[in-house]
């Protein structure tokens, strides 16, 4: 094997294990804790989802539906994550709305003439985009780089290219912060309601122990 690729195998022979290991994990968990999970998780997507679709529509983004696509899919367990997420999904879209925009537009293509050369210019397109990510180590921006060129170069629309990127852009903003907004809300209850719930529990015991002693 040559040695330059080594260290890539290894990277991802180590993803794999920890990919597994978390599976591991979350299988362990009793069935009742698993639906307890999946509730604050649904909870947190859906009220994000929502603060996004109707953010959009109120700023007059006729397809506010991505708002709240974005802030389903950049919603996670905690607030570190959803941070993370979101900066994919931030940077990815730039990058996306940017070449898709650019390509569209220097190629002329359009709902009426699609064709072999516009698809050949889509699908390059796509690669730059995707390989750009990749070389400046943007994590999972380079998924959504693919998607944003996808939706601006092949969904059909009335428009200059510009403007589809301009508020592709705007509704991944919107849906990723509402993501944040409500993931840092989550947060700091759970912490209230743990911290809470341990102050409870050590005052209950205080006077058992002290009366063994």
């Amino acid at each position: 094997m040559n040695k330059t690729t080594e260290p890539l195998v290894e990277h991802h022979r180590r993803l794999s294990l920890l990919n597994d290991e978390v599976m591991r994990l979350r299988q362990a968990l009793p069935a009742r804790d698993r639906l307890y999970v999946g509730l604050a998780h649904a909870l947190r997507a859906v009220l994000a989802a929502s603060m996004g679709y109707f953010a959009a529509l109120e700023l007059g983004l006729g397809q506010g539906f991505w708002a709240a696509i974005t802030a389903i899919s950049v919603s996670q367990t905690n607030y570190v994550e959803v941070r993370n997420s979101s900066r994919d999904q931030f940077i990815g879209a730039i990058i996306g709305g940017l070449i898709g925009g650019l390509a569209g537009g220097l190629a002329g293509m359009d709902a009426a003439t699609f064709g072999h050369y516009h698809y050949l210019t889509y699908v390059l397109a796509v690669i730059v985009g995707m390989m750009l990510c990749s070389v400046f180590d943007l994590g999972a921006a380079g998924r959504i780089s693919g998607t944003t060129t996808t939706i601006i170069m092949l969904v059909p629309h009335s428009g200059a290219f510009w403007q589809i990127a301009l508020f592709r852009l705007g509704e991944v903003t919107l849906g990723a912060t509402a993501a944040l907004l409500v993931s840092f809300a989550f947060d700091a209850l759970e912490r209230r309601f743990f911290t809470s719930r341990s102050s409870t529990a050590r005052s209950s015991n205080g006077p058992s122990s002290n009366g063994s002693s």
